[in-house]
């Protein structure tokens, strides 16, 4: 597969952009033979700037949950484009948003909108401490809430005081989590969790039910409120918060990415409880209060409500994943496939600098397929057998390509994370 223009534009971009690229999308360490830019994408496929077709099993790290250019959620955008997007006050849609999700979302009794998902969970941690008075906070290690300075999980540019007043447990272990709450003492004002364990570079754990629930329980013990950060799961799990699904209801939970369908949005919504501290933080944007991606979501939030799309998910997710384990042991290989099948993350065994994962993920790029080495992939509701058939044929010959590889390969330079067994 061939890249000139992607190349040139790396070049360009060299000269005017750090780094050339910076955040979640830079390549710089992806397997080789990543594209940096994209042209077009439509339904569940992407087009590179060299005009390559891929099956995009990133989804733009998850907001596309109905495919690229669904036509009903673009069209609401484009139509309120027309009527007024950022104007000097918010359009009536803000009340409409507000009034849908909150009839979605079980322990939901308001809403306040922003842009992205770190936004969302850090109103979520100002709530909380507007709630409690107090500065603690409990969260997962190895748990991603976000790029602002408080959870940005890369020290350059962040002082001590930015990450001040935290405490760590390991998710899914209750005795370390009541450890952490214990040290966290009279000054907590927030348990965060993540709704299940989707930290890069490890195997996915779904979330266990008793710790959750004594997440649920420490929470009113100590009086600060429980978090469930939903930004990236959300309604790919459950048509409600990822937690009701082991029957726990958080007094915030956070969203973005997929309520809008790619469209720039995100929401804090809460209980009763924190409504009142909700009203004493000041947290705004410019853009914020844009009227034409509410519209947009509110389009999105009544196909997750009436339509089977998230059974359809699961459904592509599963077949996938049985699959790969059929085509990855005719080669030799073992995999490691974890987390939800709808939010899939496939590692291999015996693979400690992830040489086997890169290279085989190199091959089903070159077969027309994005696949991600280290960070937990989407399906979308946009995708059908025939795709998923697309991306077992391209597996199936990417682990043949590998197989044959396999003893030549050398030390992975390009692999970010800790080694692994």
């Amino acid at each position: 597969m061939s890249h000139p223009i992607d190349k040139a534009l790396r070049e360009r971009a060299a000269r005017v952009i750090p780094g050339g690229m910076y955040g979640h999308q830079a390549v710089g360490a992806l397997p080789n033979g990543y594209p940096q830019f994209f042209s077009r994408a439509e339904g569940p496929w992407l087009w590179d700037t060299d005009g390559n077709r891929l099956l995009d099993l990133m989804c733009a790290y998850g907001p596309q949950l109905f495919g690229y250019g669904n036509a009903k959620i673009d069209r609401a955008y484009v139509d309120q484009m027309a009527a007024g997007d950022a104007m000097t006050g918010p359009s009536p849609l803000i009340v409409e948003l507000a009034e849908k999700i909150v009839s979605m979302i079980g322990h939901a009794d308001w809403a306040m909108f922003c842009k992205n998902g770190s936004d969302a969970t850090t109103m979520a941690l100002m709530t909380a401490r507007s709630h409690t008075g107090r500065n603690g906070v409990v969260r997962a290690r190895g748990a991603y809430h976000g790029s602002q300075p408080w959870a940005n999980p890369r020290p350059r540019g962040i002082s001590p005081g930015d990450q001040a007043n935290q405490h760590f447990c390991n998710y899914n272990d209750v005795a370390s989590l009541e450890t952490a709450v214990a040290a966290a003492g009279p000054d907590l004002a927030a348990i965060f969790a993540a709704p299940y364990r989707h930290d890069v570079f490890v195997d996915q754990t779904q979330p266990d039910a008793v710790y959750a629930k004594r997440a649920r329980e420490l929470a009113d013990e100590t009086g600060a409120l429980l978090v469930v950060d939903d930004v990236r799961a959300g309604f790919r799990m459950a048509r409600d918060c990822s937690w009701s699904v082991v029957g726990v209801e958080p007094d915030l939970s956070c969203w973005g990415k997929a309520i809008a369908n790619g469209h720039p949005i995100s929401a804090l919504v809460g209980s009763d409880k924190a409504r009142g501290a909700a009203e004493k933080i000041y947290a705004t944007g410019s853009y914020w209060f844009a009227a034409a991606a509410m519209a947009a979501s509110l389009t999105t939030l009544e196909l997750i409500h009436s339509t089977d799309y998230l059974e359809r998910i699961v459904a592509l997710g599963e077949r996938l994943r049985t699959g790969l384990d059929k085509r990855a042991q005719r080669h030799g290989f073992r995999l490691r496939q974890t987390g939800p099948a709808q939010m899939p993350l496939i590692l291999f065994d015996d693979d400690q600098d992830m040489r086997l994962g890169y290279h085989w993920c190199s091959r089903m790029m070159a077969h027309g397929v994005y696949v991600h080495p280290w960070h937990n992939m989407f399906m979308s509701a946009a995708m059908t057998d025939v795709n998923v058939d697309f991306a077992l044929e391209a597996a199936g010959e990417s682990f043949r390509e590998l197989e044959q590889a396999a003893p030549t390969l050398g030390p992975n330079e390009r692999y970010p994370g800790p080694k692994r067994g």
